[in-house]
């Protein structure tokens, strides 16, 4: 028989790949077996099978001939894993999964992989005392195609100076695809196209941002790094726009009504969207009656509606230095679901009945209509808390008093108390910074974040009971693990140099240390650095179905039901808890999983968005003050220099080990410190230095300092 062709043949080797893979890993076949699989009897079909299982090879499928025979390679010669650039070009391919060692790849063996990207390694055979070293032989999936830079124009090309540190190439635009784009200006580029070989990848402006370093550029320029849209598609307008504003009597069916009983807001000063209220109303057996009532966004956001897709899509709204880009369009985020004073709105409520020691004596959930009777600031509010008198005094102060007693309870139940000094700006009319203030947070922002917690709290723990025996109920929770013993080890010896102690015997005795560690460090220098590095040796909380706990909170179940205006998967657990108040069956927990990941990585990537538009007004409240001298504290350190936050104002930036000129400086990742080699001079997290502004990028959003030596 005369040689198949080789795309047939592929297609019957990887169905025999599969099989084998399904046996065990030591049996092998001979090459008549093969050659009998494949129904090839000619003597010149063992070569083109050695050919194919060749080219399969280094394509990474597990399979090569070895002595007469076709043996299993070791699995680990080929690794997926997602790609870490580093400064020089090369990188660090860190694999999928969590037990293998991260990848060295030098430039030249990266073949086009991009930071972020999914691709498949090669790993070669290591040389004694080595790290693993590799070859890109697959990009499985690129974590983006689009990048934000400055468009550079000549007479026959345009190139996109990438604004990206982990992007290294600039990315080559021919004039034909320009989009009208003029030189100097801040673009969005896509990449269409990267040939084989060649050094800079092919792109097309899809966006132009404006002039560099307008306010406004520079923030759009942030949202489209980070993925988020900047305005919402015209059908999703529509959908929006054509919902009534005013309650009509078919939007009370089977609602209770609460538009009798005490209800107000307390949000921050310039907030737009009021998405929880609290009512309020002394029983007759002197109990207290509590209601917290949320936005009822999924009555008006239907299931696979544009609306919802879009919401989906943005899973959070974007909180950035001077302004807030909204999940959901205007028209309800500030409008139709805003729980606005002295109108009818629609709810979904978690209402208690509290005893005099904020004991849960009963419970209710289910849709409500409000009639909110004042808009309180958390200034407000707090002025009435503290003089106990004016609008609503008796019953803010009693809901103060039994914050107070939930707050407590909360502690003494292991719950941990992370209290990160948060930086505000003050802007001028072009938003400009002018000015840097440290938020305070009193007994007014407390009050409401403690009844926002027991309502999310009694919300996963009522699904939870219904949860038993053979049924089961999918719910999204939002779950926090324990800590990694070995970080917060690392970071119980830090602390230790302030002289705080950090008790490691149980869950409960390091909460409780660690909550007498941030009380302790309140108001001193070392508050912010303390603070940051204890939650960076916490795990990361994330949203999912399975049903854990949330170590930081010392709760057996939580979920977030309370702000479904900004947060989609709020807007999933309302959907949830409708279906299954109503006897529902139990909704598709695959699905939920997927879109509980989604909402994860979206909250991830607006974290960071809102980190870079804080760095860039650091930056540009900075640029004022170059060859200004500060004091600062040791904020970061890192193998090319150390960050150093300012103690006035909070600005961070960088003091590069290349800058400093008395000793060559080297990092003791372990001690948290840099030592210089000769003198032995150390510079150690949270010691206090003096720096002067040397320099700053703002596109970038780097900020460059001076060390002042003694």
């Amino acid at each position: 028989m005369a040689k198949r062709k080789s795309s047939h043949l592929e297609l019957v080797l990887i169905q025999l790949i599969s099989d084998i893979l399904e046996k065990s890993k030591n049996e092998a076949l001979n090459y008549k077996q093969v050659s009998a699989k494949l129904n090839i009897t000619d003597p010149s079909g063992r070569e083109t099978i050695l050919d194919v299982l060749r080219e399969q090879a280094k394509k990474g499928v597990f399979l090569e001939p070895e002595k007469g025979k076709f043996r299993l390679k070791d699995l680990k010669t080929f690794v997926t894993g997602k790609v870490d650039m580093t400064t020089d070009g090369s990188a660090f391919v860190v694999p999928d999964d969590e037990f293998e060692k991260d990848i060295f790849v030098s430039a030249r063996k990266l073949h086009n992989a991009l930071h972020g990207d999914q691709v498949k390694v090669y790993i070669y055979a290591k040389k004694s005392g080595r790290k693993n070293e590799g070859e890109v032989v697959e990009i499985i999936k690129r974590a983006k195609t689009d990048f934000i830079g400055v468009i550079r124009i000549s007479d026959r090309f345009a190139f996109v100076n990438v604004d990206d540190r982990k992007m290294l190439h600039d990315i080559f635009v021919p004039l034909s695809d320009l989009g009208g784009a003029k030189n100097g200006q801040k673009v969005q580029v896509s990449i269409t196209d990267w040939p084989e070989g060649a050094k800079n990848p092919i792109g097309k402006i899809v966006t132009i941002l404006g002039e560099q370093g307008e306010n406004n550029t520079e923030m759009n320029a942030i949202l489209a790094q980070y993925g988020f849209p900047l305005a919402f598609p015209p059908e999703v307008e529509r959908e929006a726009n054509a919902i009534p504003e005013q309650v009509t009597e078919a939007d009370l069916k089977g609602r209770k009504d609460f538009r009798n009983t005490v209800t107000f807001t307390i949000d921050p000063a310039d907030a737009k969207d009021f998405d929880d209220a609290i009512s309020f109303k002394k029983l007759e057996n002197g109990n207290y009656e509590v209601g917290v009532h949320i936005a009822d966004v999924s009555y008006y956001v239907k299931p696979n509606s544009h609306l919802d897709k879009e919401a989906y899509s943005r899973a959070t709204s974007v909180y950035l230095v001077d302004r807030v880009i909204p999940m959901l369009p205007e028209r309800l985020s500030n409008g139709v679901c805003s729980l606005r004073p002295h109108e009818d709105k629609l709810c979904f409520a978690a209402v208690f009945e509290l005893d005099d020691e904020a004991n849960v004596v009963t419970e209710w959930f289910g849709r409500t209509v409000i009639h909110s009777d004042r808009r309180f600031s958390y200034e407000e509010a707090q002025e009435v808390i503290e003089t106990k008198e004016g609008d609503h005094s008796e019953e803010i102060l009693k809901l103060n008093d039994l914050a107070y007693i939930l707050r407590d309870r909360k502690f003494k139940n292991g719950a941990i108390s992370f209290e990160s000094t948060e930086v505000k700006f003050k802007l001028d009319e072009t938003g400009k910074p002018i000015g840097v203030y440290v938020k305070e947070r009193k007994d007014a922002h407390k009050l409401i974040e403690d009844f926002m917690l027991l309502a999310n709290k009694k919300v996963a723990e009522f699904i939870s009971k219904k949860d038993k025996g053979k049924m089961k109920y999918t719910f999204v929770y939002r779950s926090h693990d324990s800590p990694n013993l070995e970080n917060l080890g690392n970071f119980a010896l830090f602390a230790a140099r302030f002289g705080y102690k950090i008790n490691m015997k149980s869950d409960k005795e390091i909460a409780k240390s660690l909550n007498y560690l941030m009380e302790d460090v309140e108001g001193k220098k070392e508050q912010n650095v303390l603070t940051q590095l204890a939650i960076r040796s916490m795990a990361k909380a994330i949203y999912t179905t399975k049903k854990t706990s949330h170590y930081g909170l010392a709760f057996d179940h939580y979920t977030h039901f309370t702000s479904p205006i900004r947060r989609y998967p709020d807007v999933m657990v309302h959907r949830l808890l409708a279906a299954y108040l109503n006897n529902e069956k139990s909704a598709n927990e695959e699905e939920y999983e997927t879109a509980s990941s989604h909402s994860s990585t979206m909250e991830k990537r607006a974290a960071d968005a809102e980190r870079a538009s804080i760095k860039y007004k650091q930056a540009e409240y900075l640029e004022e003050n170059i060859g200004n001298i500060f004091t600062g504290i040791i904020s970061g350190v890192t193998e090319w220099g150390m960050y150093v936050e300012i103690i006035e104002n909070k600005c961070e930036g960088m003091i590069r080990l290349r800058d400093l000129s008395d000793d060559f400086y080297v990092l003791d990742e372990k001690n948290y410190c840099i030592i210089g080699q000769r003198k032995k001079k150390k510079y150690q997290l949270g010691d206090e230095v003096k720096v002067k502004v040397k320099k700053v990028d703002l596109s970038k959003r780097q900020i460059d300092f001076s060390l002042i030596q003694d």
